[in-house]
Order: structure tokens, then C-alpha cells, then sequence
């Protein structure tokens, strides 16, 4: 690891301000992901500004009904806070599905949003890579790829973005509130995160002087159900081989409002808009689960070893949204008694 210089902020503006005095200066949250990268070699920042003593750790409902997470809260105590819990199930679950529980005590909600891709040829820092060094390759096209995207890749990058939070975030039509020097303003998740392009190695649309200071998540629907499904190679610790967070609102057997929201399949988390337009008014049941995601899954492009994600996520969305439909079942019989 190289030498750094390491100074804590106190106030957003200053950290800001610091951010945009040195181009090599980065944001340090809990330091789960940033300081693996720096013993790897594969980040070396020339100043770690600790933002964890912002005044950021509030978790709050806002005048328009929507929830309000400072970026400094940290995983834990998101996943258990009961509005959490009640209102948005789907986000306490994917939240517990990521990582370990120490590792959720440090790390924070902002900065789980710039979490690196775990691509093996990106955590190697003697491997070509186009997201680490810009024109060097991508040797995962036509080597390890297993666990890396299916849609909206790029001859530049395969990699996959590795957040659980993010994909719930991405389903509940979050909103990221970020400041820089020029001020606030706030991004729709979809607009936040990125797909490669020709520049992979920018993950999202925030400038290198912004820094995110909260999420707000609206209030859902109160006949909407919502959970988050995860397939890994082991129960314990694992990223996502796929994921699904979906959010459900069913009336009389038919599906009236639908979000789904894929993981491990992309460089960010996948909105399934095509699949969620085909559902609109049909059916609730398998069927038309699995045909509206066939829909979606046409435009993906598997590598050699990673087709097998095709039939997998429609089997994980499928079953998923069925037992939604069971879950708004038994809410509503709850209801009425």
C-alpha cells in the first residue's frame, strides 16, 4: 500500500472543498471495499478524507412521505430500523444479504453505492483491465467470466457491479442526494450508477468533487409487497450470482404496479422496464412471469460460461414474484379480519 495522507471532515462543505483541492483525494466511509483496493494496488489515493463524522447518521420520513437515509448510516442499523422493516422489506433483506454482520457494522449506505466490481482481472493489479487502467483490455471476455454480465456489457467491460443495496434501491426508485462545489442535487438511482460504454472505469454519473449525502426511497403503495431473492455459490458471504429485489402490488388477480430489479447480471443494478411494461395489467401468476421475462432476457449477450444466467434468472424472478402474489394474498385476507 502507498503512503497517504489521512484528514476527517467535520462538515460537508469541507469535505467537498477538500475533495476538489486534490485530484487524487478520495471519500473513506467505513473503508470495506476502498482500503481492500489500496492494499491490492489497485487504488492509491493521495488522501483519505473520513466523512464518518458527518452529520449523516439520521434515518427520517420527510414532508412528502419519502424515507431519508444519511449516507453515513451504517448497514446494520438500516436493515434493522422498523420503517425499514415494515415499509420497504425488500431493502432490510438485501441489506442482510451482503456481506457478513461485522462488515455490515462498518460499512455505510453511501458508501455501499461505490462499491468496485469484484472481476478477477480488476482486483488483480498485474492483469490488463479497461475499468483500472483505461485501454489496457479486458481478458474476462475470453477468460473468467462465469460470474460477470449478460446485459448491457460492452466490447470494454464485462464486470458486474456487486451491491445487494443498490439492486432493492434501484426496484424502490430511489433517489441519491449528492453535494458538490456547485451545489446539491439529486439523481434518480437509474440516472446515479452506469453502464461501461467506452469508459468502464467510471461506475456512476457523480463528479469526482461530489459526495453523497443521503438516499430517499418514496413511500410505497400500501397494497405493495416487496422482497429480495439472492443466488450465490455459498449461503455464507457471497456476491450475487443473480439477484432479484421486486416490489408487487396485486388487485383481483392482477398485476397493477410491478418493479423488478436484477443483480449480477450488469455493471449496475438492471431495471427490468421491458419485463415490467409486459406484466402491466396481465395475469399475476407464473406464466406470465416467465413470458415477460423471456422479453427481457432477449437482449442479453452471454459469454462462453455465463449463459446459464439466462434460464436461472427467469426461474428466480418467476418464483419470486409468485410468492409475492401469495405474501398479497394473505396481506389482504390480514386487512380485512
Amino acid at each position: 500500500m502507498k503512503t497517504f495522507q489521512y484528514d476527517a471532515a467535520t462538515e460537508v462543505d469541507d469535505a467537498v472543498a477538500r475533495l476538489a483541492q486534490d485530484e487524487h483525494a478520495m471519500v473513506l466511509g467505513g473503508g470495506t471495499n476502498l482500503v481492500d483496493l489500496m492494499k491490492l494496488g489497485v487504488s492509491s489515493p493521495s488522501t483519505l478524507i473520513d466523512v464518518t463524522r458527518l452529520p449523516l447518521h439520521d434515518i427520517e420520513i420527510i414532508a412528502d412521505g419519502s424515507l431519508r437515509i444519511g449516507a453515513a448510516v451504517t448497514n446494520s442499523d438500516l436493515a434493522v430500523h422498523p420503517v425499514v422493516r415494515q415499509r420497504y422489506p425488500v431493502l432490510s433483506r438485501a441489506v442482510l444479504s451482503g456481506a457478513s454482520g461485522q462488515l455490515r457494522n462498518m460499512a455505510t449506505t453511501g458508501g455501499n453505492l461505490f462499491q468496485r466490481t469484484r472481476c478477477v482481472y480488476f482486483m488483480d493489479s498485474s492483469k490488463p483491465c479497461n475499468k483500472r487502467e483505461p485501454g489496457s483490455g479486458c481478458p474476462a471476455r475470453t477468460g473468467e467470466h462465469r460470474n460477470l454480465a449478460i446485459l448491457g456489457a460492452s466490447q470494454a467491460c464485462v464486470a458486474t457491479h456487486p451491491s445487494d443495496m443498490a439492486v432493492a434501491l434501484s426496484a424502490l426508485d430511489a433517489r441519491i442526494v449528492v453535494r458538490g462545489v456547485g451545489g446539491e442535487r439529486v439523481l434518480a438511482i437509474d440516472d446515479f450508477f452506469r453502464l461501461p460504454g467506452d469508459e468502464p472505469e467510471r461506475d456512476n454519473t457523480v463528479a469526482r468533487d461530489e459526495i453523497v449525502t443521503a438516499i430517499e426511497i418514496p413511500k410505497p403503495a400500501d397494497t405493495a409487497v416487496s422482497t429480495y431473492r439472492k443466488v450465490r455459490d455459498r449461503q455464507s458471504y457471497a456476491f450475487a450470482i443473480a439477484s432479484v429485489a421486486a416490489v408487487l402490488d396485486v388487485e383481483d388477480g392482477i398485476v397493477r404496479g410491478v418493479a423488478v430489479a436484477l443483480g449480477g447480471v450488469a455493471h449496475k443494478p438492471w431495471r427490468a422496464h421491458t419485463a415490467e411494461h409486459a406484466l402491466l395489467g396481465t395475469a399475476a401468476e407464473e406464466a406470465s412471469f416467465r413470458r415477460a421475462m423471456a422479453l427481457e432476457l432477449d437482449a442479453a449477450e452471454p459469454l462462453r460460461d455465463n449463459a446459464f444466467k439466462i434460464p436461472l434468472v427467469i426461474n428466480l424472478v418467476a418464483r419470486t414474484l409468485v410468492e409475492l402474489v401469495e405474501s398479497s394474498a394473505t396481506k389482504e385476507m390480514g386487512d380485512r379480519s
